[in-house]
């Protein structure tokens, strides 16, 4: 592929809910530009952005691809992004190095909740889209209800550009409004044909709409509109354009991919209305000399700057790193400099997707996107630049997980290779969390929802041979007392030599909630050696982490050590340790032990609607409601503190109550005593588990 001026290059990321055609359109589009021969379907995955094993099993995207491909003398990077809210960090990768959005609607559901959402995100970082209404030749689709869905729910003006010719099985061509045009398709011929006379006058309305966004565009137009009555096509053309990047009106093109009607019509309408790199809002950056606030400009004569937003493991080009230039140029075979890392880099051959092939080029220039093979300390969000003139970008806003579970691998010994897989995982995907709980000892991965997590454990096994049993993580309780008590521990052993010997007197009393663990040395008269007092403190220090009651640590108590009696030649430290430990499990046997559960402070974004909703479910996990804040127009945050143990399946929960449009966050809070009926539960199972541990 050749290099493209940079004014001749459109960064476009596919948006929609899932299913809503995505995928179809860039293979369409592919298949158009004569990128691939053969039109691939998602249905018998044989599309060029869904080839992972995982995406074909599906039948859905799972992984952003970069599909690059020519239209009129113009290069369009196409980021196909999966629809599913289980992999929305693929989306905001994407999001962050495009300029224009091609938004798809499906033309029967119209706006659908992942489209909302996506919209919103798009919206916010200044990105302009483009609506292509898909999925025309099914039946009951409706180019005009979805139109019409697009204004009331996303609240933008949206105009057409072209009008389809009949709907559903009768789907025949598309009308362009600006060239008065009709394009029959015929099998896999095209021709350009009078408009039907029996659209004479919904063209005459859609053209006059048309025409009244464009005279919007500036006072000139706008004054010759209202002094002539009508525009010329090179005036609206002009002045759509100018109205769409300003985001006063969005353009809209009714496609279907499958049968490749609109398609081209679609790629036009990129061309003619959306923004090169040139047009699009500069992106900040910041000097690493001097800490100066930089803004990066398509010009490939500045030093160079490209962020990754992607890394994607090979299984014959090893580790593959997906960037874009925002300025300067990035050549193949030379070095580069990792600003995040502080490490030099060698690029070796850099290469662009083209198909399911990659197409080696010499150089990407700024505006670009490219792909370079085995680069050894660059990840996702790092900074490549010129060690001369070093800068740093904001980065990438990658959601927390909010769904976790616990894993092991089903064979011993593969422990290694399992945490060794999921470290090359989450290189691909930001998204993952990997942590070892100090408590429980669990293993804990965590994702974006269940779909995700699936995910992730077939990746391990497919890619990497191990297999891991997944299940629900045990909650981190703690174990304390609620009276004051004096207990002897005392521990005495003959053994027919030297023997063993140490008797301690402890008061084991409660500490507020929060305040650890005090030892206390209140010995008078030398009853207890000065060099055995630390191994007391130590034997209960041991005995509070392994627990009483149900294995879980002991907090917020004071033991003081107040009396006691030794043996001149038996006792020893040891002795002393054993006695201390003794005590302790004698005292919180007689203190009234009570279990205690981490609490969290839960955040939930949900829509004005679900409200009632969510706060029933909430009270209904134990949670207390705290108050509610204003959210985004149409929103309110609901402050609620729950405990941990009801939290696990959250986002599952949540994502099912709201169709998707709701979203929380949480932070641990404090630990507060358990329930009773619930205490006793957790206690039998602790009990069961010590049980079974044996027999493993």
């Amino acid at each position: 592929m050749k290099r493209y001026a940079t004014d001749h290059i459109r960064n476009l990321v596919l948006i929609g809910h899932g299913g809503s055609g995505k995928t179809s359109l860039a293979e369409a589009l592919l298949h158009a530009a004569g990128v691939v021969d053969r039109l691939g379907a998602v249905a018998a995955g044989t599309t060029v952005g869904d080839s992972d094993p995982d995406e074909i099993e599906r039948g859905i995207s799972i992984s952003a691809a970069l599909l690059p491909c020519a239209w009129r003398e113009h290069k369009l990077n196409l980021l196909d992004t999966p629809g599913y809210a289980d992999f929305v960090g693929e989306v905001i990768a994407c999001l962050r190095v495009a300029d224009g959005a091609i938004v798809t609607l499906d033309a029967v559901a119209g706006v659908e909740v992942q489209t909302e959402r996506y919209w919103q995100m798009a919206r916010q970082r200044g990105i302009v889209p483009l609506i292509v209404v898909t999925k025309l030749d099914k039946e009951g689709a409706d180019f005009a209800g979805a139109m019409q869905s697009a204004r009331d729910r996303l609240g933008c003006n949206v105009v057409a550009t072209h009008l389809p010719i009949g709907a559903a099985q009768g789907l025949r061509g598309v009308v362009d409004l600006l060239a008065e045009q009709a394009l029959i398709w015929r099998g896999d011929k095209v021709s350009q044909e009078a408009p039907p006379a029996a659209m004479a006058d919904d063209i005459a309305v859609a053209r006059e709409v048309l025409m009244e966004a464009a005279a919007e565009a500036d006072d000139e137009l706008t004054e010759k509109y209202l002094e002539q009555g009508a525009l010329t096509n090179e005036d609206m053309s002009r002045g759509l354009r100018a109205a769409v990047l300003a985001g006063r009106t969005v353009a809209a093109v009714p496609v279907a991919a499958v049968s490749g009607i609109g398609v081209q019509a679609a790629a036009e309408a990129v061309v003619s209305y959306l923004p090169g790199p040139a047009q699009a809002p500069a992106q900040c950056a910041v000097a690493v000399e001097g800490e100066q606030q930089l803004e990066l400009r398509a010009d490939p004569e500045q030093p160079l700057a490209a962020l990754v937003f992607k890394t994607m493991a090979d299984p014959f080009a090893g580790r593959l790193t997906v960037f874009r230039v925002y300025q300067g140029v990035l050549h193949s075979d030379g070095n580069v400099y990792n600003a995040n890392r502080r490490r030099r880099e060698r690029v070796g051959q850099i290469s662009v997707p083209r198909g399911k092939q990659q197409e080696a080029v010499a150089a990407v220039g700024a505006g670009d996107m490219g792909v370079v093979a085995k680069l050894h300390e660059t990840v996702t969000g790092d900074v490549l630049c010129d060690e001369q003139h070093q800068v740093t970008m904001p980065a990438l806003d990658f959601p927390e997980p909010v769904l976790a579970v616990a894993v092991q691998p089903k064979s011993k010994g593969d422990e290694d290779k399992v945490n060794s897989g999921l470290d090359r995982l989450r290189e691909e995907d930001p998204t993952i969390g990997v942590s070892t709980d100090p408590d429980t000892r669990q293993t804990l991965l965590s994702g974006m929802g269940d779909l995700h997590l699936e995910v992730i454990v077939g990746r391990l096994k497919r890619k990497f041979g191990v297999e891991v049993e997944i299940g629900t993580p045990r909650v981190a309780y703690r174990e304390t007392i609620t009276k004051t008590v004096q207990v002897q521990g005392k521990y005495k052993r003959q053994t027919g030599g030297r023997g063993q010997y140490g008797d301690v007197w402890v008061r084991v009393e409660p500490q507020p909630r929060g305040a650890g663990f005090e030892f206390a040395d209140e010995i008078a008269g030398g009853v207890v050696p000065r060099n055995y007092i630390p191994a007391v403190g130590k034997g209960i220090a041991e005995a509070m982490q392994r627990g009483v009651v149900a294995g879980y640590p002991l907090v917020d108590l004071r033991a003081a050590l107040y009396d006691g009696s030794y043996h001149s030649v038996d006792s020893s430290e040891m002795a002393f340790k054993i006695a201390g430990s003794m005590a302790l499990q004698k005292a919180v046997a007689e203190a009234e032990p009570r279990l205690l559960e981490p609490i969290m402070n839960v955040e939930v974004t949900v829509p004005d609607q679900h409200m009632g909703d969510i706060i029933g479910h909430l009270n209904g996990k134990r949670g207390r409601i705290q108050g509610m804040e204003p959210g985004a127009p149409g929103s309110q945050v609901v402050l609620a503190q729950v405990p941990l143990a009801e939290m696990f399946a959250y986002a599952t929960e949540l994502r099912s109550m709201t169709q998707g449009r709701a979203s929380y966050r949480m932070k641990f809070s404090h630990y507060e005593e358990v329930p009773g009926h619930i205490a006793q539960r957790i206690i039998d199972e602790a009990q069961q588990r010590k049980q079974e541990q044996p027999q493993r």
